[in-house]
């Protein structure tokens, strides 16, 4: 029998929802000697079509439940759509939204990223690709609608955008913990092929970084503190994640300015539209090289070691300027 605090929690679950439930509501018959605030786990069982021991142990965080069980169950609870997943998610059954319901977030959200005028915004998937952004962000970053469809991830953006590294100070860091929070993510859904197909397109276009995908560092993402060198001078921007409860699986990253000047520099920015960027955003790999920084070795022209072997015995290719220890096989 199993004994996981989140299992008990289910039970204290499910207890509170039957004893909220009336008689009358699911069919059954009152009586004044009725001393259980409720339904009973017996009344509750049989409506789910189960065994009274099963569930009592159910209940008391004993056992665990099937998917198919836990929705006969959120049935004879009659439990909402929010009640439902909360119970799928204390069991480790939670499956994420379809389709449709990012569509339905996307629709509520992209008014609100709009509202942030000085404070770039966009909205991701559950595959990092990106689904909405402000004008803001268009200004700063350039315009992702540029992009084809297969590249508009932010995955992409972090390792194959040339403007990103040019620009952005922290960049390694920043990407790697892009990387780590996509596959936390990514891990529940091993077999999607949108995930899948992002790897494939980074494996086409920056080969040199796949140890970043191999590795197995797994992290939620953090707010933290970004510098940009824009035309305009230095902007710090305060990187913040949001969930949204619409699509929770879903990301908002809002980066905020820090000060006032930050602030100022970003709105000039913002006046002169989404033409900061010199080259097209949708160039391919490896055709056009980025702006370097005083000192900053081109990528082509940085030495390149061996990552350590994975179990097969292949070894990758490293750069030697992109070594971080958290890069470790397995």
């Amino acid at each position: 029998m199993s004994y996981d605090p989140r299992q008990r929690e289910l039970g204290v679950f499910l207890r509170a929802h039957r004893e909220q439930i009336k008689p009358e509501e699911v069919g059954l018959p009152t009586s004044p000697r009725r001393r259980t605030p409720g339904l009973r786990r017996e009344e509750v069982a049989t409506l789910a079509g189960l065994g009274l021991a099963w569930y009592t142990w159910l209940e008391q965080g004993k056992v665990t439940a099937s998917r198919q069980v836990l929705e006969a169950i959120a049935r004879a609870l009659r439990l909402d759509d929010d009640a439902r997943r909360h119970a799928l998610t204390l069991s480790g059954l939670y499956t994420s939204p379809d389709g449709d319901r990012h569509e339905q977030a996307v629709a509520h959200l992209r008014p609100v990223l709009e509202r942030w005028t000085t404070s770039p915004a966009l909205l991701l998937d559950r595959h990092f690709d990106v689904t909405a952004w402000n004008e803001a962000y268009a200004a700063l970053w350039g315009d992702p609608g540029r992009l084809p469809d297969s590249r508009r991830n932010l995955l992409w953006l972090m390792a194959a955008d040339p403007r990103v590294r040019a620009v952005l100070q922290e960049w390694e860091s920043l990407a790697r913990d892009v990387f780590a929070q996509f596959r936390a993510q990514a891990g529940l859904h091993p077999e999607d092929p949108r995930a899948r197909a992002v790897l494939a397109a980074l494996e086409q276009d920056v080969p040199h970084l796949r140890h970043w995908w191999r590795c197995q560092t797994v992290r939620e993402f953090p707010s933290r503190t970004v510098t940009f060198d824009s035309t305009a001078g230095q902007i710090t921007l305060v990187v913040s994640p949001l969930r949204p409860a619409d699509d929770p699986e879903a990301l908002i990253l809002l980066q905020t300015p820090a000060t006032e000047t930050d602030h100022a520099r970003l709105a000039v920015l913002v006046s002169r539209g989404p033409g900061e960027r010199r080259e097209p955003l949708d160039a391919p790999a490896g055709q056009h090289e980025p702006r370097l920084r005083p000192g900053q070795v081109p990528v082509a022209d940085q030495p390149v070691v061996l990552a350590e072997p994975d179990e097969d015995g292949t070894q990758h290719p490293r750069d030697r300027g992109l070594r971080d220890p958290l890069v470790q096989p397995g």
